[in-house]
């Protein structure tokens, strides 16, 4: 039995609307019917493009994020039926590296107490001081001094951090580490290192790892046995090397041949597969195969209307296609181009709406002659209103300003009379307080 089953996981939102009540309107089917199972010991490499469930089935496994339908079983148990007291205690076996090593790290704890909080709430240690040479031990393990104890987050580089993020994993020595995107954002001396540590973890201490990517070169790298997603759900998966060998459903073939070859011979005589449009919401997905609005050997029959199951095809390599024999023996044409005829075949829509729009306004220039005449006149009509109007403002400005200082001069001549008034009345003043004295 595997360490960890998946069987037929759902993870549906629901889209609500309403203001002051609530209602479903619909679903954004992000995972929809996945199964998969993970041996003990083994790399499990999951890759797809953005959006298609990759971090939401790795979250729905440690229950992080709801589980509509399905089972997880794990080591036996299925966590999907859990209540929750028992869900924390199994989180302790399992363990996620998430994405953002920084977004990931409380920055208002130092690395002591990052490392220490979980071991403190699944009883790990006696008290502080055992947790504190445990921690010193994953440190040198994951190639970090013990003098990073008492440091904070923003103190450390970028594969520091993503070393820390690792260590707070094995500091509760778990069975299943997940790890999304562990190397995404570093550099790429950075992502070796990185890789090298998972895979000598992994070696001395037993780890069993799902790893979401997006870089094909590191989960061929890493991984045992790769996983295909596509919209919300597996369409192949394989071991490692038979994958990238002879991958056989078409979007695996496309997500290949995206690959770079180092080889400039090579790589100017393989073939590059486009795709048309772009991926379905996963609010609407398309009916029957999910990939038929962009496969290139899609057919009238079955694949607008039947979802085909992932089966296995022979030496464990699995694929959701309903002509997968057909394609590899070559009985199937290709009834879509991919070439670059698949992307100006997307773009025929939108350069016709704009030569559309282009001509609309070439029909009323026809007539522009006709309508000189009349347009002349008015022209000037409105520069003699505008001329005139201008005239009348400035005679209106002028008389203001004349007012203006009419009203001035007579302001002098009040304070000038006002002055003499006062001059007098000072005299008269004087005289008077002198004659009492005579």
């Amino acid at each position: 039995m595997s360490l960890l089953e998946l069987d037929d996981v759902k993870v549906h939102f629901p889209v609500k609307k309403g203001l002051f009540f609530d209602r479903t309107v619909g679903h954004v089917y992000a995972v929809d019917g996945v199964s998969l199972s993970i041996e003990a010991g083994q790399t499990y490499g999951l890759v797809g493009e953005s959006g298609c469930g990759k971090t939401t089935l790795g979250r729905a496994v440690l229950r992080l994020n709801d589980i509509t339908d399905g089972g997880v079983v794990f080591d036996g148990t299925d966590l999907a039926k859990l209540p929750g007291e028992e869900m924390r205690a199994f989180r302790r076996r399992l363990q996620m590296v998430f994405q953002d090593p920084l977004g990931s790290l409380n920055p208002r704890q130092n690395i002591e107490s990052i490392l220490s909080e979980g071991m403190a709430a699944h009883g790990i240690g006696k008290d502080q001081t055992e947790r504190r040479e445990k921690i010193k031990d994953i440190l040198a393990k994951v190639g970090l001094p013990s003098n990073a104890l008492s440091r904070y987050p923003h103190e450390f580089s970028g594969g520091q951090r993503q070393r820390i993020g690792i260590a707070r994993a094995l500091v509760l020595e778990p069975d299943v580490i997940i790890c999304d995107e562990p190397v995404s954002a570093l550099d790429v001396s950075v992502q070796a290192q990185v890789i090298n540590l998972l895979e000598e973890l992994q070696e001395s201490l037993g780890l069993t790892y799902l790893v979401i990517a997006h870089d094909l070169a590191v989960v061929r790298h890493i991984s045992d046995v790769i996983g295909v997603m596509y919209l919300g759900g597996l369409v192949e998966e394989a071991p490692s090397d038979a994958l990238y060998a002879g991958p056989r459903h078409p979007y695996t073939k496309a997500l290949m041949s995206a690959v770079p070859v180092p080889d400039p011979e090579v790589e100017d005589r393989r073939e590059r597969i486009l795709l048309h449009g772009d991926l379905p919401s996963p609010a609407n997905p398309p009916a029957g195969c999910r990939f038929h609005t962009r496969c290139p050997w899609v057919q009238e029959t079955k694949c607008a209307t039947e979802r085909p199951p992932l089966l296995d095809t022979g030496d464990g390599h699995k694929v959701a296609c309903h002509f997968t024999a057909e394609i590899e023996a070559g009985t199937v044409k290709q009834t879509l181009a991919t070439g670059i005829d698949a992307v100006t075949g997307t773009e025929t829509v939108a350069a016709e709406a704009v030569e559309v729009s282009e001509d609309e306004p070439e029909a009323p220039a026809a007539d522009a002659p006709e309508k000189e005449p009349a347009t002349v006149p008015a022209q000037a009509d409105a520069d003699a209103k505008e001329t005139e109007a201008k005239a009348e403002g400035a005679k209106e400005t002028e008389e203001k300003a004349s007012d203006a200082r009419e009203q001035s001069a007579a302001a002098e001549d009040i304070e000038k009379g006002t002055a003499d008034a006062t001059e007098e009345a000072s005299d008269a003043t004087e005289k008077a307080e002198g004659s009492p004295q005579a």
